[in-house]
Order: structure tokens, then C-alpha cells, then sequence
């Protein structure tokens, strides 16, 4: 029996050093495999391999499946882009890219082959090309003038058999995406652009793109040496605050579902980016979460992002013979499991047995699995499986499941005999998630202290009006001119630049 570390205390903090390990022992092969579990997975997919840590719009973070809790006929799926997004980042705040396709993946039969494609492609508007601001006044609604840099997307369904493309039809086209959350002076009422951005499909479902508060809660610092080698580093939210890019979809169940007698779909996400040559290469793939983060190797991260579930079972060894167990036992003498670690691989690759796994024999595939035809419930139990709640994870993954205390408890034996409590101390969100599509909360606002007194007359008045001026001579006048009213230091930037051009025209 492995040691336990209890909720109280230093022994608390010791489970988010171990949430990892379930992960590192539980992610992302395809091999055969044997009896399955509930609830190895852990932590969320941010700057998990070296290539996609450099281009972050195309960086996967978190992927989300569940039953739409007040219509459970739908279900909902969550894709979240863009890591570690500051409220404040601008001037050029966080946007889609427009040379991605991002899809959101289904296989209905078990094969690992693509069954339904749900893609997103995005493209970006900008009214005034002559100012460096993301809007140029207060911003009432989507269509409001100044909001100077928009996003719309359209959304196509793309049908495949065995793989190949029968055909594709367009869901939602030129459909706009709620912006940055730039503060409270630029977008007083950010509920009301978010609702504008919520689009209702013919089918009865439903499609929102935009930003919104990054749902998943922990603590990440685990990479300073396993949380500072003596669990000194634990505790803490390390994602509250921040935000992240959100596509959110609703379809109906019977959509994505080979039939109401096979009710269990896999489900993945993916983005594409267009090459120089003007192809189309995969660059990040997401599943169960935090797979790619710690389980693979170096070696294998970039691969990984770059391959299909189909070829899981070359990662097999990354799991069945995790890294992180080991670490752990050698700085803080836990005891490793046993390996091969089979117990943990199987709720990765085939579905728990009489909960969701996908058919008898589905190949072996790193995604997340959720069979639909488990009502949700109406008090979510954030431990889901675990804790007798068959609706949460690993029964896909609602925005409340704690991942990492499930993967933390599991590596540990929790499903073999040994009972334990280990969790990372982090429990739910710093934020509430709302109870209606699109279900993730708001983002953070860019300005989070006290509204400042503005002197004199309104933003719009003297920015935004200035920036639309028709006379393109006069605009650079207008602006400074209106820059120096709200802003000194605009002012003093424009005067030095005068003094260094008198300066060099001097001939000394």
C-alpha cells in the first residue's frame, strides 16, 4: 500500500506533487491494454512541447466535454486556446489566428479514425489601420465603430468514413467572436458582447468563439523541482487571473453519436496551420489533458502534437513506464507503483468498461470518451467517477472536475486497494461558471483596480472621434492632440521626437 498524505497540513500539500505523477503514469497510448479506470488524467495543456510554446495562438490548452446541463439532449465540448493571456496585454490584444483551421474531433465507432470534423476558421478586421489601438472609444455592442480590430469565423461540418471526406457543409458562417476584455472604460458591459457573440445553430444547437477566464484550476509550479523539492510551492491557483481563447460548441446528441444503443463518442482537438507552400500542418492535438505536458518525454512532445490517434501506440511506453512516479519516490521516498502501469493507460485508450467505453473491441486511442446517455447531475461532484458521479471525469470532462486530485488519488492506488485523500490543495475556480451555453466565465478585465476619474470630456469624444476623422491629413494632429488631453505621456513622446528631428537636422 502506498503512503498517505493527508488534506491537513504539510502532508495537504504534498498531493499536487502527485497529481502529476497520474498523469505521467496515465496518458496518451494505444497499445492493447487491460482493465480500465476512472480519473488518471491531470493539469491543462499550456506551453507543453517546445514548437508550440513559440506560437501560442495555435497552442491547445484545455479541452472540455460534457452533457449540456439544462439541455440534455446536447452536448457541449470546450476548446480553449492561447495560454497564460494578461487581462492588460495590449495594444494587440489576443485573437484567433487566421492562417489555422481549429477542429474539434469525433469518432462514434471505436475505429480511432475521424468520424465528424467540427472546424473553425477565422479572420480579422481592422476599420482603421492608422492607429495603434484595439478600439478607439467606449464599445456598446459588436458592431459598435469603435471596435476597431473584430474576428468573425465560419464553422463547417465536415462528414469522413474510414477516415476520408464524403463531404462538408457549413454550420455558421461570418459569425462574430467576442473580443478582448480590454477594461472597464473600453467595455463597460462585457456580459452584453459576450451574449452577442452566442450564435444558435439551425439544429438546435449552438457556437460561441471568443475570450473567456481559463476554467482550469491548479497548481502548476511542480516544475520548480517537483514543487521546490520539499513541497514548499503548493497551494495556489497559478492560473487564477489569467484568460484564454474559448471556442465553445453545443450539438445535439444524436448528432455526434453512431446511435442511441452506442451512445459513447471519442472526442480530440486539433489546429492546423497553413505552411509556406499553403498546406496544412497539425501542429497541437489535445485529449485527455496534460498528456503531452508530462507524460511525453522531449523527444516525443513535438510528435505527439503532430500525430493522429490511430499511431498512439508508439507512445505506449511513455505511460506504461512513467518518469514522474519515479522522481517522486526519489524526493519524497513515495513508493512508485508497479510497473507496467496497464491499470492506469486503459482510461486513456478504450473507455471504462460498463461506464464509457466506446464498443468491445474499440482500438486503443488517447482521447476523451463520454457517453451521452448519462444525464447530468444536478450537484456535480467535483471528483467525479471517483466519487460515485458518473457524469463527471474521466465520463468526458466537465469545467468542475478536479483533475488533478483524480489523477493524484489514482496513481496512487486509489482503484487498486489503496484508499488515500491526496488532492493539490486548489479545488474549484476562482471563478463560478455560469449555467447556460457557453457555461465558462467571463474573462478577467484588462483594468481590475478602481475606475480612474477621467478630467475633462469623454474617451469617445476626444479619442474615438479624432481617430475616425475622415481627413487622413489631419488625423496625426487630431490624435496627439487628443492623446495629449487623456495621456501626458504620449505628449512627452511626441516632443522628444520633435526635439531629436530638430537635433539632426542641425550641422553640428
Amino acid at each position: 500500500m502506498t503512503p498517505l498524505i493527508s488534506r491537513s497540513g504539510a502532508g495537504r500539500k504534498g498531493l499536487v506533487s502527485l497529481i502529476c505523477g497520474a498523469l505521467a503514469t496515465g496518458g496518451i497510448t494505444a497499445a492493447s491494454v487491460a482493465a480500465l479506470e476512472p480519473g488518471a488524467a491531470s493539469a491543462s495543456s499550456h506551453r507543453e512541447a517546445p514548437l508550440i510554446s513559440g506560437t501560442p495562438q495555435y497552442d491547445n490548452t484545455d479541452l472540455y466535454a460534457f452533457v449540456s446541463p439544462d439541455k440534455p439532449d446536447t452536448t457541449t465540448i470546450v476548446s480553449d486556446y492561447i495560454p497564460f493571456e494578461e487581462p492588460a496585454g495590449g495594444p494587440n490584444f489576443y485573437q484567433f489566428a487566421d492562417d489555422a483551421q481549429y477542429d474539434i474531433h469525433i469518432d462514434n465507432n471505436g475505429d480511432a479514425l475521424d468520424d465528424l470534423i467540427f472546424r473553425y476558421t477565422f479572420h480579422t478586421q481592422i476599420k482603421n489601420k492608422k492607429t495603434f489601438l484595439y478600439n478607439t472609444g467606449v464599445v456598446n455592442n459588436l458592431t459598435d465603430p469603435d471596435l476597431n480590430v473584430t474576428q468573425s469565423y465560419d464553422l463547417d461540418l465536415i462528414k469522413l468514413k474510414k477516415g476520408k471526406q464524403q463531404y462538408k457543409t457549413t454550420i455558421a458562417d461570418d459569425i462574430p467572436a467576442a473580443p478582448s476584455n480590454v477594461g472597464k472604460a473600453s467595455m463597460p458591459d462585457y456580459a452584453k458582447l459576450r451574449s452577442q457573440a452566442i450564435y444558435k445553430t439551425s439544429n438546435g444547437g449552438a457556437t460561441f468563439a471568443g475570450q473567456a477566464d481559463d476554467p482550469f484550476f491548479a497548481d502548476l509550479r511542480v516544475f520548480d523541482l517537483l514543487y521546490g523539492g520539499n513541497l514548499s510551492e503548493v497551494g495556489r491557483d497559478t492560473l487564477k487571473g489569467y484568460n484564454v481563447n474559448t471556442i465553445a460548441l453545443q450539438v445535439p446528441n444524436s448528432l455526434i453519436r453512431q446511435s442511441a444503443s452506442r451512445p459513447t463518442v471519442g472526442i480530440y482537438a486539433t489546429t492546423q496551420r497553413k505552411n509556406a507552400q499553403g498546406y496544412y500542418a497539425q501542429v497541437s492535438r489535445l485529449g485527455n489533458p496534460l498528456v503531452n505536458e508530462v507524460v511525453n518525454p522531449q523527444k516525443d512532445k513535438d510528435k505527439f502534437n503532430a500525430s493522429e490517434p490511430k499511431d498512439d501506440g508508439q507512445f505506449l511506453k511513455n505511460v506504461t513506464n512513467p518518469e514522474l512516479p519515479k522522481l517522486i519516490e526519489a524526493i519524497y521516498n513515495i513508493k512508485a507503483p508497479k510497473e507496467p502501469r496497464d491499470d492506469l493507460v486503459s482510461v486513456f485508450l478504450t473507455g471504462v468498461k460498463g461506464l464509457n467505453q466506446e464498443q468491445p473491441y474499440a482500438t486503443p486511442s488517447e482521447m476523451l470518451r463520454l457517453n451521452t446517455s448519462i444525464k447530468p447531475t444536478a450537484k456535480p461532484k467535483r471528483l467525479g467517477v471517483l466519487d460515485g458521479d458518473n457524469a463527471g471525469f474521466p465520463n468526458g470532462r466537465r469545467l468542475t472536475d478536479d483533475v488533478i486530485d483524480e489523477a493524484l488519488q489514482v496513481v496512487e492506488g486509489e482503484l487498486v486497494g489503496s484508499k488515500n485523500d491526496l488532492g493539490d490543495a486548489v479545488d474549484k475556480n476562482d471563478k463560478g461558471f455560469e449555467k447556460y451555453f457557453p457555461y465558462v466565465a467571463e474573462p478577467t478585465s484588462g483594468s481590475r483596480g478602481a475606475l480612474a476619474k477621467a478630467a475633462g470630456s469623454s474617451t469617445k469624444s476626444a479619442l474615438g472621434d479624432a481617430l475616425t476623422s475622415s481627413d487622413s491629413s489631419s488625423n496625426t494632429t487630431l490624435i496627439a492632440g487628443s492623446a495629449a488631453a487623456g495621456a501626458a505621456g504620449v505628449l512627452l513622446i511626441g516632443t522628444a521626437f520633435g526635439w531629436w528631428r530638430r537635433r539632426m537636422q542641425r550641422p553640428y
